[in-house]
């Protein structure tokens, strides 16, 4: 039953992709940043046709579609855009300081196309559409959606997003962790400042935290299972005013990124030891903070296994061991309701996540369309 389903629903879709390549289209043009994505929901809301949903985690919406049943099974797309100024020459391309460089609009267009094609359909749970604000910003909205309680009659929810880094045309669809928790940190440095013509006569701040960012390169290597994996950047180091004064302060942050939860506890306390023991052997004072900002990113491993086998009968490419570490937070619903994230391969040649000139072919909308189809149906078991 769920392989004729996901069959009829796919050629359904397929009448609808003009529409929705036309709507990703002006998505794409005029994008709207985390947090200021009214005028985007409201657009996606009034192409769905089903009503003007609930209105979730401030510029959000919720809406109903179709089905019948007590089970509820929610597909979600992104809402916002980043602060990117476009270089991808487009006829289409955004024309303000904006840039959906991430392909919400390639998700945006394939879920209004799957959900416009199930209104006329009867399917075995209720359907229910979330277009999700902030995924890019530090304020998650995932996170605002479950603490405001909208997830507690969810049976499940299934989401696919683009990625350059797989073959265009292949989709990931993989049992258990596919993106690692997150958290930012930041080290603060503090010793004795003054004159660099007397290095005796002060701690120096900038040498202990770079000897601090050399040492923190031995978590992934010498701290944690290299079976299981870890990511730790530096990517921001601010210190000084002057060439010939030594600081009294100094400041790194970066992230760290783990799969498991033993690991992330096990890296936090690793990092302190460092930062502590470094900056004190250079005679200063080390003190870490650590951000968490999202939580791993599992999927259900009975989801990912039927949909796996779903696209496959659909005619697609299926890679069952896509992982990444990066980060979605999508993982804030996976980790209170059964959850299915894919990732749709739109091939190196398009650029890459968050760069300029990243740009998926319209082709790949009809390809996270068929991935929902395959996640909806892989829920309703």
């Amino acid at each position: 039953m769920k392989v004729e389903l996901a069959k009829l629903w796919q050629e359904a879709v397929r009448t609808e992709i003009p529409g929705a390549v036309e709507m990703r289209h002006r998505l794409h043009a005029d994008p709207r940043i985390s947090g200021q994505e009214e005028d985007t929901a409201v657009a996606v809301t009034e192409a769905i046709g089903c009503g003007p949903g609930k209105v979730v985690a401030g510029t959000g919406r919720l809406i109903d579609i179709t089905g019948v049943g007590p089970r509820v099974v929610v597909v979600r797309a992104e809402l916002d855009a980043l602060p990117v100024v476009e270089l991808t020459g487009a006829p289409w391309r955004s024309g303000n300081l904006a840039m959906h460089a991430c392909g919400h609009d390639v998700h945006l267009a394939a879920l209004t196309a799957v959900v416009r094609a199930a209104a006329e359909m009867d399917l075995p749970a209720r359907l229910v559409a979330l277009l999700q604000p902030r995924e890019e910003g530090t304020d998650s909205g995932a996170r605002d959606v479950v603490d405001e309680g909208w997830t507690a009659d969810w049976d499940g929810i299934v989401a696919a997003h683009v990625q350059p880094q797989l073959p265009r045309g292949v989709i990931g669809v993989t049992p258990g962790p596919v993106n690692a928790a997150t958290a930012e940190l930041t080290i603060e440095v503090t010793g004795r400042g003054g004159h660099s013509g007397y290095p005796h006569t002060v701690d120096d701040s900038v040498l202990a935290l770079s000897s601090i960012v050399v040492a923190l390169q031995q978590l992934g290597s010498r701290r944690i299972n290299p079976v299981h994996g870890c990511a730790m950047m530096i990517n921001q180091l601010n210190a000084g005013s002057a060439a010939n004064v030594v600081p009294p302060r100094a400041v790194a942050r970066g992230t760290i990124r783990t799969m498991t939860v033993s690991d992330t506890r096990l890296a936090e306390a690793a990092m302190r030891d460092i930062v502590h023991h470094v900056a004190a052997a250079h005679g200063c004072e080390g003190i870490l903070v650590m951000h968490p900002a999202e939580p791993v990113l599992a999927n259900d491993p009975v989801y990912a296994t039927s949909a796996g086998l779903l696209l496959a009968g659909l005619g697609h490419e299926v890679d069952s061991s896509w992982r990444s570490f990066g980060s979605d937070d999508f993982s804030h619903f996976s980790s209170v309701s059964r959850g299915l994230m894919m990732f749709v391969g739109t091939g190196s040649q398009t650029g890459g996540l968050h760069d300029a000139s990243y740009l998926p072919h319209d082709d790949d909308i009809a390809l996270v369309a068929d991935a929902l189809i395959a996640g909806y149906c892989a829920a309703v078991g």
